[in-house]
């Protein structure tokens, strides 16, 4: 998964969709991509697959 470069706007789009998330959820450190998913899926309740097609979807 492709998070350099563009996060900061993919965040912005994130905090959109999903309100409950905060800057602590969306906090991401390069190399460190699974720990951001798990504290996405642990928050939205969802699987890892549906978090990065919705990564992928945004």
């Amino acid at each position: 998964m492709e998070l350099r470069g563009n996060w900061n706007e993919m965040k912005g789009k994130l905090k959109q969709k999903y309100a409950e998330l905060t800057d602590d959820d969306l906090k991401y450190e390069e190399g460190r991509e699974d720990e951001l998913l798990g504290r996405l899926q642990q928050k939205l309740g969802k699987t890892d697959r549906e978090i990065r097609e919705a990564l992928r979807d945004l």
